[in-house]
């Protein structure tokens, strides 16, 4: 196509278009800032999404008060350096890190629509290795 024809000139169009309608997208992901009265303040969304106007997923709905599995025991460990023989229970928990949302907590967000979903908490990478 000769640069100024009718169709190189209807192909800028097009693309033109594309571009923009590409550029109008709205971000999908976002971080953002649990508040201390559990609002959610984001990257790119201006006032705090108040309590109960955002989603969370489920891994960070943990609650640390209750453990995470339980598991009863009626007779001896078979194990002799176990100790006392008796009934118990066994109680898995997990870390701190892994607790439900707080004030404070830095998360990752999907934008689904018009609604904030909060992933997961985000840490800096100097807590591995």
């Amino acid at each position: 196509m000769k640069q100024g024809s009718p169709g190189s000139s209807a192909l800028a169009a097009v693309l033109g278009n594309m571009a923009e309608k590409k550029s109008e997208k709205p971000l999908v992901l976002d971080f953002g800032v649990i508040q201390s009265d559990y609002s959610l303040k984001t990257n790119t969304f201006g006032p705090p999404i108040p309590h109960g106007d955002y989603s969370v997923c489920r891994c960070v709905t943990y609650d640390p008060g209750v453990p995470l599995t339980q598991t009863y025991c009626d007779g001896a460990h078979s194990q002799p350096d176990a100790g006392f023989g008796g009934a118990h229970v066994h109680q898995v928990e997990l870390p701190v890190k892994m607790y439900w949302i707080r004030p404070g907590d830095r998360v990752l967000i999907a934008w689904v629509d018009n609604e904030a979903v909060v992933i997961d908490i985000v840490f800096r990478s100097d807590i591995v290795g």
